[in-house]
């Protein structure tokens, strides 16, 4: 340093002496490579923020910030302002199907990593796109009419119903035995919407290519066979249902199963924890939701309701790679997968138990390793379909239309939302 500089000049050559002789420290701290999360379940963001200490205790070099977004907030759009304003986040959550299609641009094809291999069939076709995958599946969720084995038995029905004829035939009895056979929370557009009017495309024999069918008008609504077949089982779970469905929410319909006044509702595994919450004594199940009485019939739903994605652009893409890697290789992140998170694991290599996924969960996992499974297909409705669905469906429950009418709705709606 030149002892004749003076005032300000000196004091910033000092300064800059300073800086260089701790420059260690500094090095150290720019060396640490933060990757941006950004996901929306909110029921496992704290053990998520466990999971943060264990990965960063073992990644000394690395720093997770944990982004949660839900419950009741749009996602999707709080997403895409993330992208608009230049904030795009290293790992975030998208669904498949049409979603993928949305975001290609933006995903890094994580075909190559190691974990895929390993990952179940039904949980890869959403995140396919021309033999490329672009997700990580964060879980696998099952739904169907889960019911009360210990009311079931009390009225003396002694084999599981697998078929239409069979549900009816277990309703007659519950219903005579002063049990209410279906706990209906058809106030929530989720239930009609997504998973119910779910089964008119699932049971399709080729359910995408109805959905194409519906676009360019070779398909229609009305008269066809499985569409009417969905209406016939939606009539019997109304004629054997509870009081006011439409008035009756997510929260009372479980509550109405849980407290032994129902014996079925349609729910998935996810119920598990509140209905745990409220009995833990359940002695529960899960039946298909047949629409025939066909052989084959038992079935469950099961699909991924949402994946890690890496934003392909990130300068932390090695290392967003490297920690869904580790989440479901090692043991601390298969763990956290099963014990902490509670979720059905979609890769083969994460074995979980009863005691962390519980009854309903086991169920969905035994069905989806044995092949018995139909898909999810509200993620490739167009855009807004699905509340369009439910909006028309309580109309029929509420005597406004007739099934017709309900058809025509329904059509007209999936017009005026595919040209958009």
């Amino acid at each position: 340093m030149r002892l004749w500089l003076k005032g300000s000049t000196l004091a910033i050559s000092i300064m800059l002496l300073l800086a260089g002789c701790s420059g260690q420290g500094d090095d150290d701290t720019s060396s640490i490579k933060t990757i941006h999360i950004f996901q929306f379940k909110v029921e496992m963001a704290e053990a998520f923020n466990r999971l943060k200490v264990v990965y960063e205790k073992e990644h000394p070099g690395v720093k997770l910030d944990i982004q949660t977004v839900g419950g009741g907030s749009n996602y999707g759009a709080s997403l895409r302002a993330k992208f608009s304003s230049g904030k795009e986040p290293d790992i975030f959550n998208i669904g498949g199907y049409r979603e993928l299609e949305m975001w290609q641009d933006y995903l890094e094809d994580l075909t190559s990593e190691p974990w895929v291999k390993d990952v179940k069939q039904v949980a890869k076709e959403p995140m396919t796109l021309n033999g490329h995958l672009y997700g990580q599946p964060m879980n696998l969720e099952g739904y169907g009419f889960i019911y009360n084995k210990d009311l079931f038995e009390k009225a003396g029905i002694k084999e599981r119903p697998v078929t239409l004829s069979q549900l009816e035939e277990a309703c007659k009895k519950l219903k005579a035995a002063g049990i209410i056979p279906f706990a209906n929370g058809y106030q929530e557009a989720f239930v009609l919407g997504n998973h119910n009017i779910n089964l008119a495309f699932a049971y399709q024999k080729n359910p995408s290519a109805f959905i194409k069918g519906l676009t360019q008008h070779t398909q229609t609504f009305a008269g066809n066979e499985v569409v009417e077949k969905w209406s016939d089982l939606l009539d019997l779970t109304l004629k054997y249902g509870n009081a006011n469905p439409l008035t009756t929410d997510y929260n009372t319909q479980v509550t109405l199963l849980a407290t032994g006044k129902a014996a079925m509702m349609q729910q998935g595994n996810w119920t598990q924890g509140q209905l745990d919450g409220i009995n833990p004594k359940l002695n529960l199940g899960i039946l298909p939701m047949p629409i025939t009485d066909e052989a084959g019939s038992d079935k469950l739903f099961v699909g991924v309701p949402n994946n890690w994605v890496v934003y392909k652009n990130s300068p932390v893409k090695q290392e967003a790679k490297d920690f869904l890697n580790w989440l479901v290789s090692s043991k601390e992140g298969k763990q956290y997968i099963t014990k902490e998170f509670k979720f059905i694991p979609a890769l083969d290599t994460i074995k979980p138990t009863k005691d962390e996924l519980g009854p309903l969960g086991m169920e969905v996992l035994k069905y989806t390793d044995a092949g018995q499974v139909l898909t999810w297909n509200w993620f490739r409705f167009p855009n807004g379909m699905s509340p369009e669905f439910a909006s028309s469906i309580q109309s029929y429950i509420g005597g406004k239309s007739t099934k017709a009418e309900m058809y025509t709705d329904f059509q007209r709606n999936w017009d005026n939302l595919s040209v958009k």
